[in-house]
């Protein structure tokens, strides 16, 4: 309930808003999903708490206002543009990488990929606005383990993520593509016990994939040596920005060796992501798949005026009559997600809720459900 109370529906590619038809004006938001074939209905508050990687939904961070382009700042290198009819063994992969890839069924780079893989394997900074759901995670992944060779017991490759969720996927990302090497990736966040995370990190570890709260405790134990760091990934970093992790990341910053190669990547580009750029990038690769602070195209979004009190009504009206298998719904507040969930499920509508007050292990259990 409430005129900032929102719907999103996510099948064949529609987004549907279901709007407080007392409101005369509101913001356009941003979305992006993928599908995900088990039927399941997930409810949760606010875009922060979703990521994906391979095969999960995902709403991207809500972008408000249209910016202007960058300015007084030196060109970005324009890399070459991909061709259509590329292939994953034209981009000088390790064949161990090219392998696991082709096992997981992929054939053709995405976009980003082709475009990114390249200056990645060089060595080169880089800058890439892609919105999620467009393979950006293998666009670092790949030329990052193509690069590192064999394992060490020291972490050489820090990604940074915003999200608990988004950490363990792209970790999980990271395993997948590393499956014929010996290299290992391991995920640290918070919500969880730092016992079995100090015990990963004993082990060894390669590939370093944290959200910045975590990191930096563990850094302060002394569970984490940052002095063989050679690549830095800022993975979604509006998003990070957004949910006020820049102190964070400038303190990381601040302990990691100058001497490092910096990828980051970014669905939007703020005045915030423009000042982050420009301190950490040095003559980056510029790759681009989609226009700067532009929605989603391949999203149809339909506003649904409703007076506030019935709103909960036509959701489950939408959701019977057409037949909706997976649903995404957005709420202002963490009270209105488990009370619709529980609302929808005395319906008949199979409901589960996540939010920051959730445990990780319901909030892990619901993603899986979905």
């Amino acid at each position: 309930g409430g005129p900032q109370t929102f719907g999103l529906q996510l099948v064949e590619n529609e987004a549907v808003n279901l709007i407080d038809s007392s409101e005369r004006g509101f913001r356009q938001r941003r979305f992006h999903h993928r599908l995900h074939s088990p039927p399941a209905f997930l409810l949760g508050q606010g875009s922060r708490h979703f990521s994906s990687s391979a095969c999960l939904p995902k709403c991207v961070s809500s972008a408000y206002h249209w910016l202007p382009p960058w300015q007084n700042r030196p060109k970005p290198i324009a890399w070459p543009q991909a061709r259509p009819t590329m292939i994953f063994e034209e981009l000088n992969l390790a064949p161990a990488i090219l392998k696991a890839v082709r096992e997981q069924g992929y054939e053709t780079p995405t976009p980003i990929q082709a475009k990114a893989i390249p200056p990645a394997l060089e060595g080169k900074d880089l800058l890439g606005c892609a919105q999620t759901g467009t393979g950006k995670t293998a666009a670092f992944a790949l030329p990052i383990l193509t690069r590192l060779g064999t394992h060490r017991r020291q972490p050489r490759v820090l990604v940074l993520e915003p999200t608990r969720e988004l950490a363990a996927q792209v970790e999980t990302s990271f395993r997948n593509f590393a499956r014929f090497t010996d290299l290992r990736a391991v995920a640290i966040f918070g919500g969880v016990g730092y016992g079995v995370q100090r015990q990963e990190l004993a082990r060894g570890v390669d590939i370093l994939v944290a959200t910045p709260g975590r990191l930096l405790d563990l850094h302060q134990q002394r569970a984490v040596d940052f002095s063989r760091i050679e690549v830095l990934v800022l993975d979604e970093a509006d998003r990070m920005l957004d949910m006020g992790f820049i102190h964070d990341i400038k303190r990381i910053l601040a302990q990691l060796p100058k001497r490092r190669q910096n990828l980051l990547f970014s669905a939007t580009f703020s005045p915030e992501i423009k000042a982050l750029a420009d301190s950490l990038l040095n003559n980056p690769a510029m790759i681009e798949v989609a226009r700067r602070n532009s929605t989603v195209e391949i999203i149809t979004q339909k506003i649904h005026p409703v007076d506030r009190d019935r709103k909960r009504e036509l959701l489950a009206h939408l959701i019977k009559t057409n037949n909706w298998h997976q649903v995404l719904v957005f709420l202002r507040t963490k009270h209105g997600c488990n009370r619709l969930a529980d609302q929808l499920n005395r319906e008949g509508i199979t409901a589960l809720a996540i939010h920051g007050n959730k445990s990780q292990g319901a909030r892990t259990r619901a993603l899986a459900e979905f």
